[in-house]
């Protein structure tokens, strides 16, 4: 069974499904499962650790994985010898979010990869398209991890109608299963980015801990806010914020961000010793609105299978 979109033409895969390339865990072992299983897994590349690329590149050529790698856009242009490392490995694929992906572009197309760009806005997408971007993510607020404030429902539809059709385009947010496929089909994306839902994968690299309060929450378990950047002394640029689950930190410290900046030395150490411990009454557990669709932790392949299988009929019908 296949779901052949312009997005599985243009990257050579059957099934449009994309690994959000969450960092540190969309690493090589789930990357390669969700490749192997008809998507296109992308390595978090994150804030660029450089030793861990290099570990994880070096596991991939192994395997003869095909694979994509994300980037951080704005942590990239503070070390962007990193994307030559990269580069130099042969991705399908480099996703920039957050940020200007002008300065990258040409590097990545001139290498043969296909240049995918995360957009929040109709703005960021048309500023994306001049820039060269080959397919738009469209990332809804409902997605894990760092964001803004569109739901997806509205922004998907509003960039496909502004963009060259030739650009295929991409929902992200709070999809976790083939209702939510269909829908953004239906919306007229070419695909889905999924991050919670793999995130709560076999292959995942995140804590069973973490994937079991995944599965165990819904979707008004989780808050946006800037705490868990704030307590790991990392805060975003506006206007990005994060979505995560909410836990005795959070709920400690939502509405008093200013209280937490001036505590934070203090709360840092606290924090990063939380992680450390996996303590995630503490630590956050970075997921999205989706993990209210997610009972159980599962192969990566598995996840697919069961997403093209409930998205066909429903397309079909």
């Amino acid at each position: 069974m296949k779901l052949p979109t312009s997005l599985t033409d243009m990257l050579g895969i059957r099934h449009p499904v994309l690994l959000a390339p969450m960092d540190l865990v969309s690493d090589a072992r789930l990357v390669s499962a969700v490749t192997a299983a008809g998507g296109l897994g992308l390595l978090g590349g994150g804030y660029g650790d450089g030793a861990w690329l290099d570990t994880q590149l070096d596991v991939l050529a192994a395997s003869k994985s095909r694979f994509g790698v994300g980037f951080i856009t704005w942590s990239l242009a503070k070390q962007p010898l990193l994307l030559d490392k990269v580069l130099a490995r042969r991705p399908v694929a480099v996703m920039l979010s957050f940020g200007n992906p002008a300065p990258f572009v040409n590097a990545i197309k001139s290498a043969g990869a296909s240049v995918i760009c995360q957009v929040q806005s109709v703005r960021d997408a048309a500023t994306a398209v001049d820039a060269g971007a080959d397919i738009l993510v469209a990332q809804g607020t409902e997605a894990g991890g760092h964001g803004v404030s569109r739901g997806l429902m509205t922004l998907l539809p509003e960039i496909v109608d502004r963009v060259p059709s030739a650009i295929p385009v991409v929902g992200a947010g709070g999809i976790a299963d083939g209702r939510g496929f269909a829908a953004a089909t239906v919306l007229g994306a070419a695909g889905v980015l999924l991050g919670t839902r793999f995130y709560a994968s076999a292959e995942a690299a995140g804590a069973a801990a973490a994937k079991s309060r995944i599965c165990a929450a819904e979707g008004d378990d989780t808050v946006r806010s800037i705490v868990f950047d704030i307590s790991r002394r990392n805060v975003w640029p506006a206007p990005f914020t994060g979505r995560c689950l909410q836990n005795t930190h959070t709920q400690r410290w939502l509405g008093r961000e200013m209280e937490l900046l001036r505590s934070a030395e203090a709360e840092s150490a606290r924090y990063m010793n939380a992680r450390e411990a996996q303590d995630f009454d503490v630590a956050a557990v970075i997921a999205g609105e989706a993990c209210g669709l997610i009972r159980e932790v599962l192969p990566a392949a598995t996840i697919i299978e069961q997403l093209v299988a409930d998205a066909r009929p429903r397309l079909d019908g």
